[in-house]
């Protein structure tokens, strides 16, 4: 089992004065004691489980090219970006950018999109929630022709681009990793059957289930199963001690989860991170 780092919160002490330097501390942290990949989530405001609208929320790919700068070996993800966000076409070449500036180790995490109120507070489209979704298979598609050199015309519903040129092209071949986040059984496992590298889904007893959809999703796509990364979110809280962390993640592993992408608690007093390091990492590697 590998293990993720998401920094789903950036409110800390000394505020936004201190912040570039904390999260710099945390990434260079992270990337040092065994974190397989360290990312954000993407939002524009602060998401109600972790506190109210008016905390403190960067801006998720300007916040990872300054990550790519902090580290040397960790992957870099956002989970996930919002298909809304952005125009196709800039994503993937976001996404590049990010993969070439970090030698490859770019992935392109990418959901439907649901947080209405950010969208509305900054002027952001929300179309409803089937429409989400077409765009979403939609900028899947643009992504992965852009990857491809594949300089055509694309004219789908949403989205028509003359000329998806992308250069320079992305280091990682054939093209960045993509997940697609969701246990939506019907669309979103039937995307990540198409054309992504990992799902990611809650941490529930509802996992082998949702595994078994994607699975048969999969024999209709003619995809190896196997081939798809199972990942989860999940919460690390070192204070309550590595046994009942230990055990939680073996009960993931048990279920068919290969990766966790978890936030820690504490984390921006870095001595979570090296604990986790120290204790969990290594215990978990063979699982």
């Amino acid at each position: 089992m590998r293990i993720g780092l998401q920094i789903p919160t950036f409110t800390w002490p000394g505020g936004a004065a201190e912040l570039g330097a904390r999260l710099a501390a945390i990434a260079r942290t992270a990337d040092e004691v065994g974190f397989d990949s360290i990312g954000v989530m993407d939002h524009f405001f602060q998401i109600r489980a972790f506190g109210r609208p008016e905390r403190e929320m960067l801006e998720a790919y300007t916040t990872m090219g300054f990550l790519a700068g902090q580290t040397r070996r960790a992957k870099l993800i956002v989970l996930v970006s919002g298909v809304t966000h952005r125009h196709p076409g800039i994503l993937a070449k976001m996404v590049t950018t990010l993969d070439v500036l970090s030698v490859g180790r770019a992935w392109l995490g990418i959901g439907a999109a649901w947080n209405e109120q950010e969208h509305r507070g900054l002027g952001v489209p929300f179309p409803p929630l089937g429409e989400r979704f077409e765009r979403l298979e939609e900028t899947l598609q643009v992504c992965l022709r852009m990857w491809a050199g594949d300089e055509r015309p694309y004219d789908g519903r949403h989205y028509r681009l003359e000329r998806p040129l992308n250069s320079p092209q992305s280091l990682s071949r054939p093209h960045p990793p993509i997940l697609v986040g969701g246990g939506g059984e019907r669309k979103t496992l039937r995307l990540v059957a198409r054309y992504a590298d990992a799902c990611n889904l809650f941490p529930t007893p509802q996992i082998p289930h949702k595994l078994e959809v994607l699975r048969r999703h999969c024999e209709a796509e003619g995809r190896d199963y196997d081939s798809i990364e199972k990942t989860s979110l999940f919460t690390f809280d070192v204070a309550k001690g590595s046994g009942r962390l230990l055990g939680r993640l073996r009960w993931l592993a048990g279920m068919g989860i290969e990766t966790v992408i978890g936030s820690v608690v504490g984390v921006e007093q870095l001595e979570p991170l090296r604990a986790i390091g120290e204790e969990v990492i290594p215990a978990v590697r063979e699982l």
